[in-house]
């Protein structure tokens, strides 16, 4: 129980991180002309979304703490903040009725704002890539704080652990076989996780090419959770996704880690002796600055 409390703390904290950064523009209502000012309006529809977040940072935290880490985020048919909502409802024994009502009118306006976004990813299909080339979720990268000792580690803590189809992996026969290793620590119910995993598919598909392979690190699975594993396996298939994910136990060194990220997404790259190259990417791959500083850590790593 206290494993799992810890997880979720871990988590709630994650989630927050990923969604509270400062909003760097004014906000527009004016209905978009063209594909510039689309991308600069899914921008600040955005920087909506973190702001409500970041105005009652804890009780967020509080709603990812107590979530049933079996809901999955659904992408078709059901927004991020009817998520929120239905998150909040499984939890709301644990709120007083202010902090409900101040959640839910939050959740109710994210789940408007997503209207918003999905409208105008339907009127300009090029938008939301287009808002991920700029860099959408933050004024500068997409970053967040990691630990001082995640960013300066040597070598990736070795594991034994398992596949999502139950093959056994072992860290040293899976890096020493690729010239390159890509690591990347998401989770299901991670909207900037869930966004990213077509791209990462595609960067594992060129790798392959190369010698080299993504490997996913599901947070909800360590310790071999069938619910978890289920969820993840069905969400990784929706979205196309091939490239192996695994778990390890929580009380292994990779685990403690896995435990210890301040920020999901979060992406290392390790070379084939098993070293960490780079600094890791911390937040979605999917803006410029992040794919640049990830190519050239794993251009590094296959040296």
């Amino acid at each position: 129980m206290k494993t799992k409390m810890k997880k979720m703390m871990m988590l709630a904290v994650a989630a927050v991180l990923m969604l509270s950064l400062a909003a760097c523009s004014g906000k527009s209502s004016k209905e978009p002309g063209n594909l510039d000012e689309a991308v600069t309006m899914y921008q600040e529809l955005m920087e909506q979304e973190n702001e409500i977040f970041a105005k009652n940072k804890k009780l967020w935290e509080k709603v990812f703490m107590e979530a049933d880490k079996g809901m999955t985020l659904q992408e078709d048919g059901k927004n991020y903040g009817e998520f929120l909502l239905d998150t909040i409802e499984s939890a709301k024994d644990k709120f007083t009725e202010d902090e409900l009502k101040t959640l839910k009118n939050g959740a109710e306006e994210i789940k408007k704002i997503e209207e918003k976004l999905t409208m105008l990813e339907e009127k300009y299909p090029e938008v939301a890539e287009k808002a991920k080339e700029n860099g959408s979720t933050s004024c500068k990268d997409g970053s967040a704080s990691v630990p001082a000792d995640s960013g300066n580690m040597d070598e990736f803590p070795s594991f034994e652990g398992k596949d999502l189809e139950g093959k056994k992996v072992n860290s040293k026969k899976l890096f020493s076989g690729n010239k390159v290793t890509v690591v990347n620590f998401w989770f299901t119910t991670c909207k900037p996780c869930v966004g990213e995993l077509k791209d990462l598919e595609a960067l594992n598909k060129k790798l392959m090419k190369k010698g080299g392979e993504v490997v996913g690190v599901n947070a909800y699975t360590l310790d071999g959770d069938k619910k978890a594993i289920a969820d993840a396996k069905k969400l990784l298939e929706k979205k196309g996704v091939s490239y192996k994910n695994i778990w390890f136990k929580s009380d292994s060194a990779a685990g403690k880690l896995t435990s210890g990220l301040y920020s999901f997404p979060t992406t290392y790259v390790i070379d084939s002796k098993g070293k960490v190259v780079g600094k890791p990417i911390v937040g979605s791959i999917t803006s410029g600055e992040q794919k640049k500083a990830l190519n050239d850590s794993i251009e590094q790593a296959m040296k």
